[in-house]
């Protein structure tokens, strides 16, 4: 299992977000290269980082990514306002290894299967679910699509790796949804990714015997909460 250290990047800084929460935000770094560097000293194997403007469509961070890709020597995963195939290409361009499709993977399957045809496994879909259906366009709204249903779809069109989260338990450090977790590792036979409400060691150990590929932590790290070093030593 991979744990993935979250930089979520909001006006140029280092940021955390309660359930998606635009206004309900907390800024934890005022520099996201410095801090995905300490995350690289820590010993992480992989980056996740999220354009939140870019994810609500207000503007882009997209130089600041740029940067982090060139110095950093681990892969980086960035999600966030990746809509298009051009949007694919000029992010990957960027020397990072993989990018996430969120909502036009719900609007635009088929954007999504030229995508895999084309990039394969360093297309990845995020599926951000609020009550088991899928929440689009930054979080603020909540599709009619099931988490599940959207994921088996996305196998289909022969995703290798999606990222689960659920929504309700990010940013709260209340623990991760075990069971919707769960359910999906049981549900696909793609690596998935979990994601939020990681607010403990044990919370890893627990995600790790449900069979997930990874874990994305993000508020507890920042908060000290999880010690970095000694969560990859879990894993």
């Amino acid at each position: 299992m991979t744990i993935y250290p979250a930089i979520d990047i909001r006006g140029g800084k280092c940021v955390r977000l309660k359930q998606g929460r635009y206004d309900d935000i907390t800024i934890f770094s005022d520099d996201p290269v410095k801090m995905a560097l300490q995350f690289q000293k820590a010993g992480a194997k992989y980056l996740h980082v999220v354009d939140l403007d870019a994810a609500r469509g207000d503007s882009d961070n997209r130089e600041i990514i740029r940067t982090i890709a060139k110095e950093l020597s681990i892969p980086v995963q960035v999600g966030g306002g990746i809509r298009t195939m051009a949007d694919i290409e000029e992010v990957l361009g960027f020397g990072v290894s993989r990018v996430i499709i969120g909502t036009s993977a719900v609007k635009d399957p088929e954007m999504v299967k030229e995508a895999v045809e084309e990039f394969k496994s360093r297309i990845v879909v995020g599926i951000d679910a609020r009550d088991s259906f899928v929440a689009i366009e930054g979080w603020e709204k909540t599709s009619r699509v099931k988490a599940v249903k959207h994921a088996q779809n996305m196998e289909a069109l022969g995703v290798q790796t999606i990222i689960y989260t659920d929504i309700a338990t990010d940013g709260m450090l209340a623990g991760p949804n075990i069971l919707a977790m769960s359910e999906m590792v049981k549900k696909v036979k793609m690596d998935v990714i979990a994601s939020g409400g990681v607010a403990s060691l044990n919370d890893i150990r627990r995600l790790k015997e449900v069979g997930v590929a990874g874990v994305i932590v993000g508020k507890a790290i920042y908060t000290g909460d999880v010690d970095l070093r000694k969560a990859l030593e879990i894993v």
